[in-house]
């Protein structure tokens, strides 16, 4: 919002410089994003960057109000004409009519005859510095009158309407309207619009039509001030691509008390400069009046929340400035907003108002008192932290991708499954449609990304949601990573990540989760056959469990260079579903000590199918040696796969695998024998379950 200091003036006595406005209104609660010389005497344009829940802020008077608050002075209002509004909607020339009043709780007009003039120095510049171009006089006024109050206004040529009446309904399906953009527009049932007899004049709260634009040869017009509701506005407005000044204002909740307002200064307006007069009583269609509702508030919670006493006269004097109604209780006050101020509608917002103008500065800082211990820590939360360090540890930097995707790259990464997609209603736009069914699609863009502007070697991680309608709302982390294994060194030569790197992160977050990872071969359709797995997490030392939770591999290159990766880019991505992930009993880090007895390692080579995922081996070996924790055999401590071979002297669809097998016992040092034993139970396991051979 661009605020004319002279302007401002003209609402409010204050003495103080530009320069002191802004700084404060900035301890206030506004943001100034700059500061413009804008003629003599000290005059300026501040520029403010206004939040979505001040719409009573689009507007010089609502920027007076703030500041005849804040340094105690009277607020003067703006001029009105003398004739006054009735109950009617028909003035002998115009009749209006609302047909739907939950779109449109309440409609104005006034019939006015215009004249031939021009628009006054003072008029144009000061709407030259708020950023808006002089068109015509009663063009100047409309716009004049938005900026000053908030209230936007719409002017239709009287004698271009059918039946000379006004029409507030919705949108026949398939309606067609130009707007004054010249675009010929195709409308929505749920669009409401002005229309004349016949058809469509306007998109309600947006933008008027070509057709009852105001020309040279306009005499008689009809002057338009009405409240739409904000969610209405909101979605036309999206929805057409038309973004104003009047639905910016509109969609974040008008002032359904400023349509009379509005008109009455506008007709002050045209007197003052002779552009014309009213030529019937002003219409004002308002069939279920509303009340703002009263809200208490206690002078202890006041107290409370501020963190110090407020004197009650202060209280009731910032309250009574900004147009709020106060009454006294015996705990502190009723007070019934404005029905500008929109945003006001609980105690606490109360509390704030009087906060920021007794000021915040003034609140001294003490600790909290501490009333009942602090709840526990959502282990969901402590569990994602954990996995943050894990993989930062392991050199990947975390990225925060959208949480909506184009419905195209949606169905990419999850095919076969469009009827599981959730689409957005309302999108921002066919890029952001629906919500990303998995966390890779963003990660490989921003590798992508990341690639186009030379990055050489990426390696990204997200933790995030992703929404099916199968799964809901659904926690994951996902991995992307392309380029070198590691960093460039002198002590060797570098290699390109491959599939295992990626299996290895894995790890470690299975590690930091307390399980163990299981990893099978799968298909995947947008990932490479033959480097594409599936896994899930066990406890340690157990078994797999059915359910894989995650998926590994490398992404096909014709996705990859789809997403804009260079072709030669080979993109390892793996994402787990968190949501799914058992609640191992793995608890807090647990500190052992040192083992007082010498473990003893065994080496066992055996023959396999070679299609015998080394996992499976891996989860027999645990099970048997599980087993013979229950007899005084060795236990068994840890195990490896140190070499895989197969060719000469291997039988065809073999392979040999070397395992080192490590033994140690807490409480004694193991002999041969219940080594022996330990080797010899693992072994038959072996042969049992995969028909191994020890070679």
């Amino acid at each position: 919002m661009r605020l004319l200091t002279s302007w401002v003036r003209d609402f409010v006595d204050v003495q103080a410089s530009p320069a002191e406005m802004a700084e404060t209104l900035a301890l206030r609660g506004f943001e100034v994003a700059s500061i413009e010389p804008a003629g003599p005497d000290g005059d300026a344009v501040i520029d403010f960057e206004v939040t979505a829940n001040r719409p009573d802020c689009l507007s010089v008077l609502g920027f007076a109000r703030e500041i005849a608050t804040t340094y105690g002075a009277a607020l003067r209002l703006p001029d009105q004409a003398a004739e006054a509004a009735g109950p009617s909607n028909a003035s002998g020339q115009v009749t209006v009519t609302i047909e739907d009043a939950e779109l449109c709780p309440r409609y104005a007009a006034a019939v006015c005859e215009i004249r031939d003039t021009s628009s006054p120095e003072w008029m144009t510049s000061r709407l030259q510095a708020a950023g808006v171009r002089p068109i015509s006089p009663l063009v100047d006024i409309t716009n004049y009158v938005l900026m000053e109050l908030g209230q936007p206004l719409h002017a239709f040529d009287l004698d271009t309407l059918a039946g000379a009446a006004l029409r507030i309904r919705r949108a026949a399906a398939g309606e067609r309207l130009t707007t004054l953009d010249g675009v010929a527009r195709t409308l929505e049932p749920d669009m409401l619009v002005i229309a004349d007899r016949d058809r469509a004049q306007a998109v309600a709260g947006v933008m008027g039509g070509q057709a009852s634009e105001i020309s040279a040869t306009t005499r008689t017009v009809v002057i338009e001030s009405a409240y739409f509701k904000p969610s209405s506005v909101r979605r036309t407005s999206k929805r057409l691509g038309l973004k104003t000044e009047a639905s910016s204002r509109f969609e974040r909740g008008g002032d359904i008390g400023a349509p009379v307002v509005a008109l009455g200064r506008a007709l002050a307006l045209m007197e003052q400069i002779g552009a014309g007069r009213l030529s019937s009583p002003i219409i004002d269609v308002y069939p279920s009046p509303r009340a703002s509702a009263d809200i208490r508030l206690r002078r202890a919670r006041l107290a409370a929340v501020l963190g110090l006493a407020v004197p009650d006269a202060e209280v009731v004097r910032i309250l009574t400035a900004l147009g709020l109604e106060v009454a006294p209780t015996p705990d502190g006050w009723t007070a019934r907003p404005p029905t500008f101020r929109v945003d006001l509608l609980r105690e606490v917002d109360l509390i704030e108002e009087v906060g920021r103008h007794f000021g915040f500065d003034r609140i001294e800082a003490t600790f909290p008192p501490m009333t009942r211990p602090a709840s526990a820590p959502d282990p969901q939360i402590q569990r994602e932290r954990r996995l943050r360090d894990v993989l930062t540890a392991a050199g990947l930097s975390e990225a925060i991708t959208f949480g909506f995707i184009e419905a195209a790259v949606a169905r990419l990464f999850a095919p076969g499954e469009e009827a599981d997609l959730v689409g957005v209603a309302n999108p921002l736009s066919g890029l952001f449609d629906t919500l990303r069914p998995s966390l890779i699609p963003g990660l490989v863009d921003a590798v992508a990304h990341n690639r186009r502007h030379g990055r050489r070697d990426v390696a990204l991680f997200e933790i995030g949601a992703r929404f099916t309608r199968r799964g809901g709302e659904e926690r994951a982390v996902a991995v992307a990573w392309t380029g070198a294994a590691a960093p460039a060194h002198w002590s060797g030569t570098g290699r390109e990540v491959d599939f295992f790197d990626v299996v290895g992160v894995l790890e470690r977050v299975a590690s930091a989760l307390g399980a163990e990872l299981r990893i099978e071969p799968a298909t995947v359709p947008f990932l490479v056959a033959g480097q594409t797995a599936r896994f899930g997490l066990v406890p340690q030392s157990q078994d797999l469990d059915k359910e894989a939770i995650g998926v590994v591999g490398l992404v096909a290159p014709a996705i990859a260079d789809g997403r804009g990766a260079p072709k030669a880019d080979r993109i390892f991505v793996a994402e787990l579903t968190l949501t799914r992930v058992p609640r191992f009993d793995h608890g807090q880090e647990r500190i052992v000590p040192l083992p007082r007895y010498p473990n003893v390692v065994r080496d066992l080579s055996i023959l396999v199918p070679d299609v015998l995922p080394a996992a499976i081996i891996r989860g027999t070996i645990h099970s048997a040696a599980s087993s013979t924790g229950r007899s005084n055999a060795a236990p068994l401590s840890d195990l490896a796969f140190f070499d895989r071979y197969a060719g000469k002297g291997i039988p065809e669809g073999a392979v040999s695998l070397s395992i080192r097998l490590t033994f140690q016992a807490a409480d004694r040092t193991l002999t041969d024998a219940e080594v022996q034993q330990s080797v010899d139970t693992i072994l038959a396991a072996l042969v049992k379950e995969h028909g191994a051979t020890q070679r």
